[in-house]
């Protein structure tokens, strides 16, 4: 159930770069407009950055399940808003929307699983986030293919999007809060009926009591600590940059763009029709599922910085050949080669990112 958070996320942030083929079809002005489609595209990152900045507040002040439960409803209120459109103004709100859901969520999820999950299976947990994005990713695909010959098909692949977050709300009603903000919050007495939950008897006390500690000296630094800290002590500032950079750099390769504009690349590589589009999107959205469980079995025989590195490298090497293949196309040469590599290597450089996460 708990990793499933990020699945159904991701389920409900790709199902949109489908429906974009769609979505042009029926408004010429966004056909006509690149501008318009970017931000479209863009909104829901614009809503993610803000859900995931107040996240943290959200579980804070309210605690895991609720912010969760938030979440949930803001997906479903966004889905409902995309589908029942009337013009792209009113579904560039809804993407926000769908945003905001995604941002908070992805700061939750893994806090939660963290949290609320036995020591001996509580990295496997959170490994398999990664694992139920790319998931999601290509069960989207899965959902934009069955809804191609259905009228309305564009409103229905965002207005199914909500489906598995009022599932996942009921479904999260009958889950236990975590117990660690619960101790944090001075609810000791909840948080233990909690623990008792998740470690037997002959466990339990040293649990309360490690929970106990930890929940004193966060207290404590949170009392204590300032943002600038992070910049005066080496040791946190190295690290500090080491993950904040690593994350950046991530970003900045550019290869979310490649999964949103999928199908749409497709299309510019030479397969016109929307359905064909969507099927060998099918590729791009299977390597990168291929690609989390790869990198979850290799990540524990070779360390994280060497998968990083060598991981990365597989991604500039795999951008500057889809870049040449693209340009190749866009110079209007009819070498049906340029159109394969760049369909291959779309797919290719998303299953070797997904190595870093």
């Amino acid at each position: 159930m708990r990793p499933r958070r990020e699945y159904a996320s991701a389920i409900r942030a790709r199902c949109y770069s489908g429906a974009l083929l769609y979505i042009k079809d029926e408004f010429e002005v966004v056909n006509q407009s690149s501008f318009l489609q970017e931000t479209i595209v863009s909104m829901a990152l614009v809503g993610a950055i803000i859900g995931a900045a107040s996240g943290g507040w959200i579980n804070d002040a309210y605690g895991r399940k609720k912010a969760t439960l938030i979440a949930d409803v803001v997906f479903a209120v966004g889905s409902a808003v995309m589908a029942a459109a009337p013009d792209p103004y009113v579904l560039i709100l809804g993407r926000l929307l769908v945003g905001l859901g995604v941002g908070i969520a992805s700061v939750t999820a893994p806090v939660y699983i963290a949290e609320a999950s036995p020591s001996e299976v509580r990295g496997a947990l959170v490994g398999t986030n990664v694992l139920m994005i790319t998931g999601g990713q290509f069960l989207s695909y899965l959902v934009n293919l069955a809804f191609t010959q259905v009228p309305g098909t564009w409103r229905w692949m965002l207005g199914v999007a909500g489906v598995p977050a009022v599932v996942q709300f009921c479904l999260m009603l009958c889950m236990p809060e975590s117990p660690r903000w619960l101790f944090m919050k001075d609810d000791k007495d909840k948080a233990i009926m909690v623990l008792a939950k998740i470690y037997d008897l002959a466990r339990l006390e040293d649990e309360i009591d490690q929970l106990s500690a930890s929940s004193v000296e966060d207290r404590l630094k949170q009392n204590n600590g300032r943002y600038l800290d992070v910049f005066k002590s080496k040791e946190i500032r190295l690290a500090f940059l080491a993950g904040a950079g690593l994350q950046a750099f991530q970003q900045f390769t550019g290869i979310n763009t490649v999964m949103y504009y999928s199908p749409t690349i497709v299309q510019m590589a030479g397969f016109s029709s929307n359905q064909l589009a969507l099927l060998l999107s099918l590729i791009v959205a299977a390597m990168n599922a291929a690609g989390s469980i790869l990198g979850i079995y290799l990540i524990d025989h070779f360390g994280r910085r060497k998968l990083a590195l060598s991981s990365l490298t597989g991604v500039i090497v795999s951008l500057v050949i889809l870049a040449v293949a693209f340009f190749g196309k866009s110079s209007g040469s009819s070498n049906a080669l340029y159109g394969t590599v760049v369909n291959i290597l779309g797919s290719k450089t998303l299953d070797i990112e997904s190595y870093d996460r």
